[in-house]
């Protein structure tokens, strides 16, 4: 990650409906570019040629570029990445072209960019204003979407494993050994179906590099950027590569870049602490709020969710299957924490979860399941094909420990500090201890952009996976940078927050940013009101 992260509330899509329906019963660029290696050093970079654009949607160009894949051997061997635009809607005025991405590691640009008209209201969805001033381009990073996508696992194996009977009380969701064995198998299985150079050069820093490239073939002399999640690595690195390329950029749900490449361990443990506070966030404003509001729990919501996992855990709920929700099958504890820790992850999505935690107690379990099938991007390991990209990159970023004994003490700590949801993150950096690929050129140096624009850095005041002081350590790190803070429980901040929207569309369009320090109150308050009320 960073960082995969859970679905907003309106990007659940169908899952949310079926939810309900389970609920209520019913100019040219100058040639022979550099790019910087991890020593410092120069390394020409080969012009592109200007992209081919042909249509591929209602105002939507796609093309694809070939990169080098490797830039200390730009004439070696090339690899294609998969580019689309959203042209501006008022040509007259427009600006330039602004490069975004949507996070993951593992996201696809492409795909974000083609369904951002049809998911408005969650972070990311840029405004009219926005629209019309700027072509938005999105990249595929190598390895992720239409450039490449990393695959490790066979359909069989990956099916085999989201079977998986998962324990929430076991660190990692399994006994050590097996979870070694799985990594083992995921691994295995890299090096077997992927070229190993081609996984050693999934790095952030050669992104960076490749977004370069795209900038030359767009005839563009700078780019303005906006990066969510994961895409604040990118950025810096961008900036810290390419001052001079950089217009204007916004850095929202912003990742300790400092923990992102050092020692993944402590990263993984603020990522469950994060989580561990938002759902502790909801069981504070259920209590609060009172049962006639709330009902769940009757007045303990936390011993009363315990209880529920635990008995979930213990007897599972059979799971019909039903017309355009998930298939039949069933829910466990495991299954019904994952949803959750998702759910509560997002303020606009807790009466959702208030009415599926009520409806599990009452021995509904169809919509707490078909939640949890939606969530298919987390920061912690889950059995997709997205998953397998997310970890090939940030392995190849990572400086992990390969000794067990670091993992072990990981684990207890995680588990110490977020009893609930450390679980989930314990051992959850296996895979790159023992990465079959090692990246042995990264660069791993402090992003700090010098040379670039000051950017506006927007974090959450309780973000559940990239938690608020990431915002203000990034903000330090950066040579230039003022902080945004948006009050309230949720991933992202652009396109859910009027303050936000007003103060990014200022940034990008004018270059004005708000005064360090400024804070955005939610929209609307937070409530756990169900749904709909709870039958007597």
């Amino acid at each position: 990650m960073i960082q995969s992260r859970p679905r907003a509330a309106a990007t659940y899509g169908a899952a949310f409906a079926a939810a309900l329906v389970v609920l209520t019963g019913c100019s040219s660029a100058a040639s022979g570019l550099h790019s910087m290696s991890a020593t410092g050093a120069s390394t020409p970079a080969p012009s592109p040629d200007p992209l081919a654009w042909s249509a591929c949607g209602k105002n939507l160009e796609c093309a694809t570029i070939k990169v080098p894949q490797e830039y200390t051997d730009p004439e070696g061997a090339q690899i294609p990445l998969a580019v689309m635009r959203h042209r501006a809607t008022d040509p007259g005025h427009r600006i330039g072209s602004l490069i975004f991405n949507p996070g993951g590691p593992g996201v696809s640009a492409t795909e974000t960019l083609r369904n951002l008209p049809k998911t408005a209201g969650t972070p990311g969805a840029f405004s009219p204003a926005v629209l019309a001033a700027f072509d938005i381009v999105a990249m595929d990073p190598r390895g992720v979407g239409e450039s490449q996508a990393v695959h490790c696992l066979t359909d069989e194996q990956r099916a085999e494993a989201a079977g998986t009977d998962f324990d929430p009380a076991i660190p990692g969701g399994k006994p050590l050994p097996q979870l070694l064995a799985d990594a083992a198998t995921f691994t295995d299985g890299c090096a077997k179906h992927q070229s190993k150079k081609f996984l050693a050069s999934l790095s952030t820093d050669n992104v960076a590099r490749d977004i370069d490239q795209v900038r030359s073939a767009l005839g563009e002399a700078k780019l303005t950027y906006y990066g969510l999640s994961y895409g604040t690595v990118v950025g810096p690195m961008y900036a810290t590569l390419f001052p001079h390329r950089v217009r204007q950029m916004v850095l929202d749900a912003p990742v300790d870049t400092n923990q992102w490449f050092g020692n993944p361990l402590p990263f993984q443990n603020d990522v469950a602490v994060a989580s561990e506070r938002t759902l502790d966030a909801w069981f504070t404003t259920c209590r609060t709020e009172g049962t006639t509001v709330c009902p769940f729990g009757a007045g303990d919501p936390q011993a009363a969710f315990d209880t529920l996992i635990d008995t979930l855990e213990a007897k599972p709920l059979k799971i019909a299957p039903a017309e355009g929700a998930a298939q039949g099958g069933e829910l466990d504890g495991a299954m019904a924490l994952e949803a959750t820790r998702a759910l509560a992850g997002d303020q606009n999505t807790w009466p959702l979860l208030t009415s599926a935690l009520l409806a599990a107690q009452k021995g509904n379990g169809a919509p707490l399941y078909t939640l949890w099938s939606s969530v298919t991007v987390s920061p912690f390991p889950v059995p997709t094909a997205m998953f397998e990209t997310h970890t090939a990159v940030r392995c190849a970023d990572w400086n992990t420990p390969s000794g067990i004994a670091a993992h072990k003490t990981a684990a207890t700590k995680a588990v110490t500090e977020a009893k609930r949801i450390g679980p989930r993150a314990a051992y959850s950096a296996l895979n790159c201890a023992r990465w079959p690929a090692p990246n042995r050129d990264r660069v791993d140096k402090p992003l700090t952009g010098a040379g670039a624009p000051p950017a506006l850095v927007v974090g959450g005041r309780l973000d559940p996976v990239t938690p608020h002081h990431w915002a203000e350590t990034m903000t330090r790190t950066l040579d230039s940078a003022v902080l945004l803070t948006r009050e309230g429980v949720g991933h992202g901040s652009y396109g859910i927050n009027t303050c936000v929207g007003k103060a990014v569309d200022a940034a990008l369009l004018h270059g004005t940013r708000p005064a360090d320090g400024t804070v955005c109150k939610t929209d609307a308050p937070a409530t756990t009101r169900p749904l709909f009320p709870a039958k007597r």
